[in-house]
């Protein structure tokens, strides 16, 4: 994104270091747009917690602090929601804005915005106002502002509205990027049946485009802004060693900095509430309040269909043209179609459509929907009930949403509205006229099964397929890897408390890597390859074959099990499937199914030849990789990381790192033979038992602070390597106790 920046603003010094003093020093305090006067208490981490006397006050004093701790990410979230990425970095973006546009999240704000509750609308208006009063009179923006030469231009209700339908992205489109060019081979009807029953992860590769690849980063904004992954768990009293319901959810996002989190507490008369927030979006998407607490994991649903719009009568597509200004250069002009089944996604410069072909995008998020006032009822609610009733209006993304109160009662809900289709597979591009009445009926959260107070007394939720439904839920799923895990782990202890919840957000054991490499070393055994392995070979198969399948990041034996992998896959499937072939399967393919399954059905002497030389290829890999670590990074950098020469002013941590594609503590990677960086996955987490209002922990991979050089831009790293957490209380005499910087807020 940030490839066409300006060299000598690059080049402008960073803002001088700042402690928490000397930031907090900046927040204004005084003629404040508030109808009384408010308290605000910050910790040592610049996490704060709100104290207000209305409702009004609490939200624009929400808006101030988004504003002081983000503004620089939101506004950038702002530009990208918008199409507007040209005019912070030039002319190299211009075809992604131009996908961006096409898109248009803002497709439904209007009519979003004229449907808004009062007290909704009241609460968004006051946080506008928070923001746009802190941005107009702060002297010292940040530093975004002027590398990117931004405006201090006014926040508006669209706006928020734009950038929470940007932040519900349909991971579903990831798919479809991946595979849209391969449509043209013979063996597409085959490939896509495949993909359909097979469908595992629709993100292997979110994160990991370096540069120069629109698509690659158009995949990796929606992949890693939106709420794509997640774990989350509930459990009962009879299993916990107090006797008192927990909580505990880790968001998978994407690596980046600032983390796409904030931390704060608030409380008013209709909220008390703590958690974290997503940057310009006033309400908590994962904490609890007194009574309840909440967490959740991205459905997966099918939110969205492709429409074969060539079909469509004639003068059914509209036609506007767009300006796309341009930083540093002559502004461009865009032709965006329309139609009444969603836009036409196939004029995407990014998607190099085939000849002819007119493709509509359907998508729940372009119709009006409610989510800003589901999640305020959501924070506000009590008890089950009025959780489930607060969901009524929610529709985008689709969320597992997990439940625990402090009266000991857990549960789950599906959080969706989606369309009543028909039973079975679906094609991958649909017939407006055929398929289309489906979307006329769309089923609410009443519609999809629930889970409350479950005979196991857990409840765990990992983007896993749901149970079977008349009505199908989604197509693509994440695989089994991560539940299996964390049920096992969950059965295996009657009396779980804080530490072991801690163990389980922190587990790097793959079950989908140990059933792969048990289907190779069955394998070598049953083909009698050991003996015919170079030295160096065997010692490899050794590795693995005396591995437990922890991804530690001190451990050799990952090296060898993914090196052998990657070059197994290499070997065995690109004769039968072609390169595209390949990463469509890596891409969306079940591993821990469909490769021990294909070891087993397929000729001894392709397997044999494939995994002979995958483990003679891994012989240099491990040479090269002492530990998994050494090979497995994790870098935080801001998105100006990315730019050539001076990128690495703007990279902030970079260390070897635990984890895998289907861990708990997930690092998202491709499989590869090389060193690489994660670039997606559990970069937050919460635990909260329910016995106790304090007793809530929190920690982000990166910290509170979006503002360069702040000592609390990176300080909760170490915490996140380490497994510590942020302690958060609901009580207020323990929040002014604990968090000792206090200030008071004046109106005008």
């Amino acid at each position: 994104m940030a490839a066409a920046v300006n060299g000598r603003s690059l080049l402008a010094p960073l803002p001088a270091k700042s402690d928490v003093a000397a930031r907090l020093s900046a927040f204004p305090c005084e003629n404040l747009p508030l109808e009384g006067e408010v308290d605000i208490h910050w910790n040592e981490q610049q996490v704060p917690f709100v104290f207000a006397e209305s409702d009004g006050d609490a939200a624009v004093t929400l808006g101030l602090i988004h504003a002081h701790l983000r503004l620089g990410q939101m506004e950038l979230m702002r530009h990208i929601s918008q199409g507007r990425i040209s005019e912070l970095a030039g002319p190299f973006t211009t075809e992604l804005d131009h996908a961006l546009r096409i898109l248009n999240f803002g497709r439904a704000t209007a009519g979003i915005e004229a449907a808004l509750p009062a007290d909704t609308r009241l609460w968004l208006e006051r946080f506008i106002t928070g923001i746009n009063h802190y941005q107009s009179t702060v002297s010292d923006l940040p530093h975004e502002y002027r590398l990117f030469g931004l405006e201090r231009k006014p926040w508006s209700l669209a706006d928020i509205v734009t950038v929470g339908r940007l932040a519900a992205s349909d991971v579903s489109w990831l798919i479809w990027f991946q595979l849209w060019q391969l449509r043209v081979r013979d063996d597409w009807p085959e490939l896509w049946r495949g993909l359909l029953r097979e469908g595992g992860n629709a993100l292997t590769d979110a994160g990991d485009h370096e540069s120069g690849d629109e698509l690659g980063l158009l995949s990796d904004l929606l992949g890693g802004m939106s709420r794509s992954g997640s774990n989350s768990i509930a459990v009962a009293p009879a299993r916990t060693k107090n006797g008192h319901a927990w909580i505990a959810s880790d968001p998978h996002l994407g690596f980046m900095l600032p983390n796409l989190w904030l931390l704060a507490g608030v409380k008013s008369p209709s909220y008390h509430m703590v958690g974290m927030m997503i940057p310009g979006l006033p309400f908590v998407a994962v904490g609890r309040n007194q009574d309840i607490a909440w967490g959740g994991t991205n459905l997966r649903a099918a939110s969205s269909d492709l429409f074969d719009a060539s079909k469509l009568p004639p003068g059914k597509i509209t036609q506007r043209e767009e300006k796309i200004g341009v930083r540093w250069w002559f502004d461009k002009r865009v032709v965006v179609r329309d139609s009444a089944q969603g836009p036409i996604i196939s004029d995407s410069p990014l998607l190099q459509s085939l000849d002819h072909e007119t493709i509509a995008l359907r998508w729940a998020g372009h119709g009006v929907s409610d989510e800003f006032s589901a999640m305020l009822r959501a924070n506000r609610a009590r008890n089950w009930d009025e959780f489930i009733t607060a969901f009524e209006t929610f529709s985008i993304s689709a969320q597992n949403m997990v439940y625990a109160d402090k009266a000991g009662n857990i549960g789950k809900l599906m959080a969706a509205q989606l369309p009543a289709r028909k039973p079975g597979f679906p094609p991958f591009l649909h017939d407006p006229g055929d398929d289309a009445a489906a979307w006329d009926q769309m089923i609410g959260v009443r519609g999809w099964p629930m889970s409350y107070n479950p005979e196991a007394g857990y409840i765990a939720s990992a983007n896993n397929r749901p149970p079977p439904t008349e009505i199908p839920v989604g197509y693509f799923f994440s695989p089994g890897s991560r539940i299996t895990r964390m049920t096992a782990l969950l059965e295996a202890n009657q009396d779980i408390t804080f530490e072991d919840l801690h163990a389980l957000q922190t587990d790097v054991l793959e079950p989908t890597a140990i059933a792969i490499n048990q289907a190779f070393i069955e394998a070598v055994e049953r083909h009698g390859l050991e003996d015919r392995l170079s030295p160096a070979a065997r010692a490899v198969f050794q590795m693995i074959a005396g591995w437990d399948g922890n991804y530690h990041a001190e451990a050799p034996e990952p090296v060898a099990f993914e090196a052998a992998f990657f070059n197994f896959l290499r070997r065995f499937y690109t004769p039968r499937m072609g390169e595209e072939g390949l990463h469509a399967f890596t891409s969306a393919a079940d591993f821990a199914r469909t490769v021990p399954r294909d070891i087993k059905e397929s000729d001894g002497a392709i397997v044999s030849q494939a995994l002979a030389g995958a483990l003679e290829d891994a012989v240099s890999v491990v040479n090269k990789f002492s530990t998994w670590g050494d090979m497995h990074r994790l870098r935080l950098r801001h998105p100006l990381g990315v730019v050539p020469v001076v990128g690495g002013r703007f990279t902030a941590a970079n260390f070897p790192s635990g984890g895998s594609r289907q861990t708990v503590m997930k690092t998202n990677h491709v499989p590869t033979d090389k060193k690489h960086f994660a670039g997606y996955g559990s970069q937050a987490r919460h635990i909260s038992d329910m016995s106790d209002p304090d007793e809530n922990y929190f920690v982000l991979l990166g910290g509170q602070d979006g503002w360069l050089n702040s000592t609390t831009f990176v300080d909760q790293v170490e915490q996140w390597r380490a497994g510590e957490y942020v302690k958060i209380p609901l009580r207020p005499e323990s929040v002014r106790k604990s968090f000792t910087r206090s200030m008071k807020l004046k109106p005008n």
